[in-house]
């Protein structure tokens, strides 16, 4: 399905999963919708699974806004406790659209109690209470953190039974060779073609600057300590401000990526980690520190161009009120980095060692972060980093073939139906707004 279509979907009000491979832009086409909602008045919150991809999109975790939090289960007691809930009744009462991002770190059972909360808090005894819910990720990227369930096996998600939109355009990978590769680990059919490119990139010699990708914290920290500590004087420190409620700046700094002491010195490889307003650089471009200018350090991008690296802001807002927010030079030390870190950014080169991979997905969001083959270099990977899980393998073949379906169905509308179907959408959500 092309991005415009799958604009067209949502915009006639249809909840939906949409689906892709990484690079296929679904965040850019969560943006466009969001920012076409927003015009029209309609209430649209915009959460993820985690802080760190809240981030990126300038949301919250779906955990905070709905009020689970930490929760295991809900039970009649909590909801009533939630009901009483000044704040949340408002934020729910106010919300007609509810995006959740990066879906495949939610397990079924949380799911199932976000459904719950929203049926309670909308007083509709319907599937998420009757709002447009926009489920939007990848399944064979990295899965619920404590679950074995996926999202897609709740019996909420089968209750709501959302429009599969799934992107086939490709804004990533360029390289044919790489995303026939990674085709045929999404596929489950990595043979002896596969592992004979991947063992070729093994032990080619990669460039000092590269970044590193691991598959544990410890090995990521003990490289970037080690590399700085091998550059010539005095490091520099950028300590993080902070303002807003203790648990909320807890989670924002846990998931903004960027250290609350920021040490840094002339000719450290470093990584931005937010995309600029002025487009100058984007989350995972590549740079060294140059200097210094007046407390502001600078760096020299891949392409030569050195730019500043001014504070930024990292929020967490509800309603347009900012809960929590830190501010630190959008930098970290990229000689190494985690797999997880690495989720949701686009690398013109890195080393990856997959040796360790212990889940399946990993390998998977690894070896797509980088644009082509070229600027792919391995030390080493094991049968885990080639391997995704049969039943997400099952669900993707279902997906592409209802996104088929509803494309087909889309085409046969006139213009003059569907124009009816999207200003009836946003009509009913105006008038549920303004009561």
């Amino acid at each position: 399905m092309k991005q415009e279509d799958a604009l067209r979907v949502l915009k006639m009000g249809h909840s939906a999963y949409v689906a892709g491979e990484p690079g296929a832009g679904k965040t850019h086409l969560l943006n466009s919708f969001t920012k076409w909602a927003r015009k029209k008045g309609l209430g649209c919150a915009v959460t993820a699974s985690t802080g760190i991809a809240a981030t990126h999109l300038g949301g919250t975790t779906v955990h905070s806004f709905s009020g689970i939090g930490i929760k295991k289960q809900v039970g009649e007691k909590t909801l009533d406790k939630m009901e009483q809930d000044r704040n949340l009744w408002k934020r729910f009462y106010k919300t007609n659209i509810l995006v959740v991002d990066e879906i495949s770190m939610l397990s079924a059972e949380f799911l199932d109690m976000l459904d719950l909360v929203c049926r309670t808090m909308k007083r509709r005894n319907i599937p998420f209470g009757g709002l447009q819910i926009i489920f939007s990720g990848d399944f064979f990227q990295l899965p619920p953190v404590e679950d074995i369930h996926y999202a897609f096996q709740s019996s909420s998600w089968k209750k709501l039974n959302p429009v599969s939109c799934y992107l086939t355009s490709q804004y990533r990978q360029r390289d044919a060779k790489l995303s026939q590769l990674l085709m045929s680990i999404r596929q489950g059919k990595v043979g002896n073609k596969e592992k004979d490119i991947l063992n070729s990139k093994i032990g080619k010699s990669a460039s000092s600057e590269i970044t590193r990708l691991f598959t544990h914290n410890i090995d990521v920290d003990a490289l970037n300590e080690e590399k700085l500590n091998q550059l010539p004087g005095k490091g520099r420190s950028f300590f993080m401000t902070k303002r807003g409620g203790k648990g909320y700046l807890e989670s924002l700094v846990k998931s903004c990526l960027v250290p609350e002491e920021l040490v840094l010195k002339e000719g450290a490889e470093v990584m931005f980690v937010k995309n600029d307003i002025k487009h100058r650089y984007v989350n995972g471009t590549r740079g060294t520190v140059a200097g210094f200018r007046t407390g502001v350090p600078q760096v020299k991008l891949r392409s030569g161009r050195v730019v500043d690296a001014n504070r930024q802001s990292f929020k967490r807002e509800d309603d347009g009120n900012v809960l929590a927010e830190v501010v630190q030079v959008p930098l970290r030390l990229a000689w190494g980095i985690t797999v997880h870190k690495s989720q949701g950014m686009t690398l013109d080169e890195a080393e990856m060692d997959l040796g360790k991979s212990f889940v399946t997905g990993q390998g998977y969001v690894a070896l797509s972060r980088v644009r082509s083959l070229k600027g792919l270099f391995l030390t080493s990977f094991n049968n885990t980093a080639l391997r995704v899980d049969e039943r997400v393998i099952k669900a993707d073949q279902f997906f592409r073939k209802h996104s088929d379906t509803a494309v087909e169905r889309l085409y046969r509308l006139s213009e003059k139906e569907e124009k009816r179907y999207r200003d009836s959408f946003s009509a009913s959500c105006k008038s549920d707004f303004v009561l």
